[in-house]
C-alpha cells in the first residue's frame, strides 16, 4: 500500500473533478461562439470562475484563469512593466526566474524561520532603482512559513508600487480574503488543493490594469489570449467549491497531522525542524537530516511505500542545495518535506512513523 505525503508538489483529484473534465474533454465547445456549444461552454467557465472568486473573496471579474500559477506569476511580473523587482530569496523559482528576465532584481533578506520583514522590503525598495513590482510568497512552498502579507501589502501601497502575492501554497489550506488584503496581484494554482492540473488564475486587484502576458486573442476579456482550456477550469470550480464547503474542518486535521509528523521526525537524534513550527501553513513541515543524503532517505521511504519531498519544488530533477533553505542559513542539502491534504490518512501518518526512524538508521551504518 503507497501512502503519499507530497501533497504541496501536487494534490489528487477532489471528488467530482475528474467527472466534470470529462463531460467537456468529449464536447468540441469554444466559450467564444454564439452557437448553443459554445454557450453552454461560456456558461460553465463563468460558473466555475464564480466558484473560485467566492474561495478567493473577490468579485469574479478580477480572476483571470491561466494554465497555472507559474503562468500567473509570469503574468504579474510582464504586467508589472519593465524596472527593478524586490523579491525575497525564499520565493519560487518560477518568480525568482521571471523577476530576472523582466530587469533588475534587489534581493531581500529572510530570518532564519524562513520569513521576510517589512522593513527588509523597506530597505530592498531605498536601493532599488525605479522599483515596479514586490513579491511576497503567502506561505513558503519548502518550509511552510507564512509570511507578513498584510503589512508587505500594506507598504507597498503607501509608496505606490505594485505588489504580487504567490498564494499557490495558501489558498485550499487556510482562509484568504483577497479584497481584504488589497494586493494588486495575486497567483493560484488549483492541482495544489485537488484541483486538476493546467488551471490556475491570476488575480487582478479591482481597477487596475496590466498587459497580458499571452496575446492573440480576446479571451478573458482581453487579458489573457487562447482559447480557454474548459474542462481543466471546470474542474477547477469543482475543487473551488469543495474547499469552501469543506476548509473548517479540513484545516485543523491537517495540523495535528503534519504536528505527528513533525514528532516522530524529531524523535530520531540529528532530525531538526525547519521554518516556523507555529506560523506556518497546517499542510506542510520540512526537517533537517543529519548526516545523510536527501536523495537516499527519499529513496529508502519509497522503497517502504511512502512518497515524500526534498528540496524546491521545481528542481527534484537535479537535487541541487535549495536556494530557500540556503536563505534561512540551515542547511540546504538534507531536507525532507512532508505535506498533507484532503485524501491524507491517519494511515499515511502512521506509515511514516513506523518507518522514518528504520531508513534513518541504515543509512547511518553505511557511512
Amino acid at each position: 500500500m503507497r501512502h503519499y505525503l507530497d501533497h504541496a508538489s501536487t494534490s489528487p483529484p477532489r471528488p467530482g473533478v475528474a467527472e466534470a473534465m470529462v463531460t467537456w474533454l468529449s464536447m468540441a465547445a469554444d466559450p467564444g461562439r454564439v452557437h448553443t456549444e459554445g454557450r453552454m461552454a461560456r456558461a460553465a467557465v463563468e460558473e466555475a470562475r464564480e466558484s473560485v472568486a467566492t474561495l478567493l473573496g473577490v468579485r469574479p471579474r478580477s480572476v483571470i484563469f491561466t494554465s497555472g500559477a507559474t503562468e500567473a506569476a509570469n503574468a504579474a511580473v510582464w504586467g508589472a512593466g519593465r524596472g527593478t523587482v524586490v523579491c525575497a530569496a525564499v520565493e519560487h523559482s518560477a518568480v525568482r526566474s521571471a523577476s530576472e528576465r523582466n530587469g533588475a532584481v534587489v534581493t531581500a533578506p529572510v530570518d532564519g524561520l524562513g520569513r521576510i520583514s517589512v522593513a527588509a522590503v523597506e530597505a530592498a525598495l531605498a536601493a532599488a532603482e525605479r522599483p515596479v513590482l514586490v513579491h511576497c510568497q503567502w506561505a513558503n512552498h519548502e518550509v511552510g512559513t507564512l509570511q507578513p502579507v498584510a503589512e508587505i501589502v500594506e507598504l507597498c501601497r503607501s509608496v505606490g508600487v505594485l505588489v504580487h502575492v504567490d498564494a499557490a501554497q495558501a489558498v485550499g489550506h487556510v482562509a484568504v480574503d483577497l479584497d481584504a488584503l488589497g494586493a494588486d496581484l495575486v497567483s493560484v494554482s488549483a492541482h495544489k488543493f485537488g484541483g486538476p492540473p493546467g488551471a490556475g488564475a491570476l488575480v487582478v486587484r479591482r481597477g487596475l490594469r496590466v498587459d497580458p502576458f499571452i496575446v492573440g486573442g480576446e479571451q478573458e476579456r482581453a487579458r489573457r489570449g487562447g482559447m480557454e482550456n474548459v474542462a481543466a477550469i471546470a474542474g477547477f470550480g469543482v475543487a473551488a467549491a469543495a474547499v469552501t464547503a469543506s476548509l473548517g474542518a479540513e484545516e485543523p486535521v491537517a495540523r495535528r497531522q503534519t504536528a505527528a509528523l513533525l514528532a516522530s521526525a524529531l524523535g530520531v537524534p540529528g532530525v531538526t525542524a525547519y521554518g516556523d513550527p507555529v506560523g506556518r501553513v497546517p499542510h506542510i513541515v520540512c526537517v533537517g537530516v543529519d548526516g545523510v543524503e536527501a536523495e537516499a532517505v527519499l529513496l529508502g521511504l519509497d522503497q517502504a511505500g511512502i512518497a515524500a519531498h526534498s528540496g524546491s519544488a521545481c528542481s527534484s530533477e537535479s537535487l541541487e542545495p535549495s536556494p530557500v533553505l540556503a536563505a534561512m542559513g540551515v542547511d540546504a542539502e538534507r531536507s525532507l518535506r512532508l505535506s498533507v491534504g484532503w485524501s491524507t490518512t491517519d494511515a499515511d501518518v502512521d506509515a511514516f512513523a513506523g518507518s522514518f526512524s528504520g531508513v534513518v538508521a541504515r543509512l547511518r551504518s553505511l557511512r
